[in-house]
C-alpha cells in the first residue's frame, strides 16, 4: 500500500490533483470508497431480467463489477472524473436544435458526444498524464485507468464520490452541469482522502421517462437495454427487431431524448476541448448523404471516432432504419436511389434492413385514413 508522505496532507494533495485535472480539461474531480456491497443486489436483478440484452461482457464479469479490489488488486480508492462534452462553441437553446434535427426526417441524427474525437482515446490518455502526475508528487504509485473500458459502475462510484447523483435515466446528475459529460476513472491503492455524495434533485420529475422513443427507461432508475436505441444502434450486432424500427426514427448512432428534455441540461457546461468539435456530416448530415459513403470513406470520417467502433455494416444497417422512417413519412426519390445503390453487394444483415426500408411507402393523410375525404 502506497502512503501519502507525512510532509503531504491529504486534503492539500487532493486539492493540487484537481488543480492538475482542471489543466487537462477536466470539469471535477473526486474520490470514492470501495466497498460497493450495496449496489450488488439491484446489479443482479438487472442482469437476471435480462435488461443486459446482448451485452453477454455485462453477465460475464458478475459482480466483480461491484468489487474495485477484486478487479485490481490492492484499490484502496476510486479518483472519480467528469469531462463536458457539449462543442466548445455550443449556443444556448442548444436543446432546441437538437429537437429540430429529430423533427426533419431525412437528417441523420447522431448523439451528441459522438460527433467529435471517441471520448474513450480523449479521456484515456489524459488520466493515464494525471495518474502519472499523482505519482510524480507520491512516488510509486499502483494504479490503473477505466474510461467504459472494464467492468466498472461508473455511475455508482460517481454518485458515491459526490461527482452528482443518478437520474431517473440511469446517468449521472449535477445541478451545475446536467448529465452532458463523460465519467473516467482511476483505481489507486493510495489512500486519498473521500468525497461526499450529493442529494439527488430529480424530485416528481418524469421526463425522461415520458420522453423515451422506445420505453426503454421501465421505471425511475431502471433501463431495459433491449429497448434503448443507444444500444440497438451501437452494441447490438444483429437486426433490429421489426417492432422497434418505426421507434428509432432518425437516430442513426445514440439517442439523446431522455438528456434534451431533463431540466437539468439547461446547465449542461461547454468542453473546453476541441476535440469534442463536430466533424463534417456529423451534425445536420442526410441520411441520402451518408448512405453514399463508400467503406473506405466512412473509415476516413471516422478515423479517431467512437462511430467507427460499429463497423460500416452496423452503420449501415442504422442508416436503412432510418431511411426507411423517413420514406413513411414522405416519398424521396434521392433516397430511395441511395437504398438500392446501397443493396448492391450488401451482406445479409444490411440487404434485409435495406429491404424493409424499400417497402416503406408514405403513410397516408390523417384526413384520408379511412378513404374518405372530411
Amino acid at each position: 500500500m502506497q502512503e501519502v508522505p507525512s510532509t503531504v496532507e491529504a486534503s492539500a494533495l487532493l486539492s493540487r490533483l484537481r488543480g492538475w485535472a482542471r489543466e487537462l480539461g477536466f470539469s471535477q474531480i473526486a474520490v470514492a470508497d470501495v466497498d460497493l456491497r450495496s449496489a450488488e443486489p439491484g446489479l443482479q436483478a438487472w442482469l437476471d431480467a435480462g435488461h443486459h440484452g446482448r451485452m453477454h461482457y455485462m453477465a460475464a464479469h458478475g459482480m466483480k463489477r461491484a468489487r474495485p479490489a477484486e478487479l485490481v488488486p490492492g484499490t484502496l480508492r476510486v479518483i472519480t472524473a467528469r469531462m463536458d462534452y457539449l462543442p466548445p462553441h455550443t449556443a444556448p437553446g442548444w436543446q432546441a436544435v437538437e429537437w429540430a434535427g429529430l423533427a426533419r426526417p431525412q437528417q441523420a441524427q447522431i448523439s451528441l458526444y459522438a460527433r467529435g474525437r471517441d471520448y474513450h482515446k480523449v479521456l484515456r490518455q489524459r488520466l493515464q498524464k494525471l495518474a502519472d502526475q499523482l505519482q510524480g508528487e507520491v512516488g510509486p504509485l499502483g494504479y490503473r485507468v477505466f474510461t467504459d473500458s472494464a467492468p466498472v459502475l461508473e455511475v455508482e462510484l460517481a454518485t458515491r464520490s459526490g461527482l452528482g447523483w443518478r437520474g431517473k435515466h440511469t446517468l449521472t446528475l449535477h445541478r451545475d452541469a446536467g448529465s452532458m459529460f463523460f465519467l473516467g476513472e482511476i483505481f489507486i491503492d493510495l489512500p486519498l482522502p473521500l468525497t461526499d455524495p450529493v442529494t439527488g434533485h430529480c424530485g416528481e420529475c418524469r421526463a425522461c421517462l415520458d420522453v423515451c422513443p422506445t420505453g426503454a427507461i421501465t421505471a425511475p432508475y431502471r433501463v431495459d437495454a433491449r429497448r434503448c436505441v443507444s444500444y440497438l444502434t451501437i452494441e447490438h450486432d444483429g437486426p433490429i427487431p421489426t417492432d422497434m424500427r418505426p421507434l428509432i426514427g432518425n437516430r442513426v448512432y445514440g439517442c439523446d431524448d431522455c438528456q434534451l428534455a431533463c431540466p437539468w441540461n439547461k446547465f449542461a457546461q461547454p468542453a473546453v476541448l476541441a476535440d469534442f468539435d463536430a466533424r463534417p456530416g456529423m451534425a445536420g448530415g442526410t441520411i441520402e448523404a451518408l448512405l453514399g459513403w463508400s467503406e473506405a470513406e466512412f473509415l476516413r470520417r471516422t478515423e479517431g471516432s467512437a462511430i467507427r467502433r460499429i463497423g460500416f455494416q452496423r452503420w449501415r444497417r442504422n442508416l436503412a432504419v432510418a431511411a426507411g422512417n423517413a420514406l413513411r413519412r414522405q416519398e424521396d426519390v434521392g433516397l430511395r436511389t441511395a437504398l438500392h445503390r446501397a443493396a448492391d453487394g450488401a451482406d445479409p444483415l444490411v440487404g434485409e434492413h435495406v429491404a424493409w426500408a424499400l417497402a416503406a411507402e408514405p403513410d397516408p393523410p390523417a384526413a384520408f385514413v379511412s378513404g374518405v375525404s372530411e
